[in-house]
């Protein structure tokens, strides 16, 4: 049971745009690798000062803030990224490379002790939320409540609760705690910060903690998950790695090609606008697909296989130009720490049972990661 070769399950149109309905409303999709860059990097004409429209589908219900930095635009865009900036780029410290090294290499121990281990909540989910600890500087306690949050903060949690107040709760509750008693977390810096000449906000504060917790979760979740199914249907792939552990870096990034956490991602047009032969109104939207960026053809030889020498890879996993996803480092160290951990550890990877993640909408269904994984890890 090994991932998709190709997650797309309707064919691509050939120009390189595809409209699909989201809640009612028709947006274009750019496919093509170059289009899809060249869009990113046109924030005038495709904008992301559009809250809650970001995403595709939209979440006006499920938050009540803007998410900062990512639904803005120069130069607000710049000076907001700024002020979260240090606590993204602390996966590249030592001291945090060392915390995620030891936390993979236990977690790993533990799963080898198991008879079996359902990988997407009991090891993905765990993992993220612990290395996340990491990253903001706060106890790693902290991540038994994230955890309990569920894949999607914003769907899973108690039956009737409004999506998203669990993290709204406890945003709160964080920066009142930092604001009385300061440290040196990612809360208390957002007490602390002077945004041109003024405090931040609590909406403020509540947009760049709403983007910490909801923005980089699910993707991590399910690129570990895949990685690990991968590895079950491929063992031919572990014993590469484990030949050359130089060989994980190109191998990671093949592994973001190919998963892409992110399917697409929208941008608003503030006047009309020719995408690609389609009209668009102002304020409609346009879709920048990541992932089937990654799979075009003109740029990626054999698209559709995973290749683990691929190089050179310029994917769009993480997005591209201004907006360039600020949890990249941490991604690729979670990744790259999993992949090496598993060629010292791990002798085999059983996939027991697994029922995937599929994405359906009215113009394709892709599957993104799973549901369920099963899996059986034996030692070296």
């Amino acid at each position: 049971m090994n991932p998709s070769p190709d997650p797309f399950r309707e064919p691509r149109r050939k120009d390189g745009i595809l409209k699909c309905e989201f809640q009612g409303e028709e947006v274009p999709m750019i496919l093509r690798h170059e289009a899809v860059r060249r869009a990113a990097k046109d924030w005038q004409t495709f904008s992301s000062d559009a809250p809650f429209r970001v995403p595709i589908p939209s979440e006006e219900d499920m938050r009540s803030v803007r998410q900062l930095p990512i639904e803005t635009d120069p130069p607000e865009h710049t000076e907001y990224r700024e002020i979260v900036e240090p606590f993204f780029q602390r996966a590249k410290d030592p001291g945090v490379m060392t915390q995620v090294e030891a936390l993979i290499d236990a977690m790993l121990v533990e799963a080898l002790e198991r008879e079996s281990i359902e990988i997407v909540r009991e090891f993905a989910l765990p993992l993220q939320s612990r290395a996340l600890t990491y990253l903001l500087n706060v106890p790693e306690s902290e991540a038994e409540t994230w955890i309990r949050w569920g894949i999607n903060v914003f769907i899973d949690g108690d039956p009737g609760q409004k999506p998203g107040s669990a993290l709204n709760d406890y945003l709160h509750a964080q920066f009142d705690r930092a604001e009385a008693n300061p440290s040196g977390d990612f809360f208390s810096a957002l007490t602390r910060t002077v945004f041109r000449g003024r405090p931040l906000t609590r909406e403020e504060m509540m947009g760049f903690g709403n983007l910490a917790f909801a923005g980089g979760r699910h993707t991590i979740i399910h690129t570990v998950s895949s990685v690990l199914a991968y590895l079950g249907g491929h063992p031919e792939a572990l014993d590469y790695l484990r030949q050359d552990p130089s060989r994980i870096v190109h191998a990671g990034e093949e592994f973001f090609r190919v998963i892409s956490p992110i399917t697409h991602i929208g941008r608003v047009c503030p006047v009309a606008t020719d995408v690609q032969g389609m009209a668009v109104k102002p304020s409609g939207r346009v879709s920048l697909g990541w992932s089937s960026s990654n799979r075009d053809e003109t740029v990626f030889k054999a698209p559709q296989e995973m290749r683990l020498d691929r190089k050179p890879n310029p994917h769009v996993a993480f997005g591209f130009g201004i907006h360039l996803c600020p949890g990249a480092p941490h991604a690729r160290l979670i990744l790259r720490t999993l992949l090496r951990k598993c060629c010292e550890r791990v002798g085999t990877l059983t996939i027991l049972d697994a029922r995937e993640r599929v994405e359906t909408e009215t113009a394709y269904q892709r599957v993104m990661g799973y549901e369920t994984l099963t899996m059986r890890l034996t030692p070296r």
